[in-house]
């Protein structure tokens, strides 16, 4: 849910701008398919990227990351 005047980050978003090889092969799949979904799942386990390089292109596109106080 976007908060009046932001955008929220859309899924894979940074994949695809950093032009991530597994996610260029994902965007030739059908999306669900046997496929696509093994290839995927070496994301959640494997990804070429670090948690630094994903929150510093966060920074460097204006994102911000925020929760509710409670």
């Amino acid at each position: 849910m976007a908060i009046p005047g932001y955008t929220d980050y859309k899924k894979r978003e940074f994949c695809n701008d950093v032009k991530c090889p597994v996610q260029l092969q994902l965007n030739s799949l059908e999306e669900g398919s046997e496929e696509y979904e093994k290839i995927r799942a070496s994301c959640r386990t494997g990804c070429k990227f670090t948690t630094w390089q994903f929150h510093h292109w966060l920074i460097d596109k204006g994102f911000e990351v925020i929760k509710p106080e409670q």
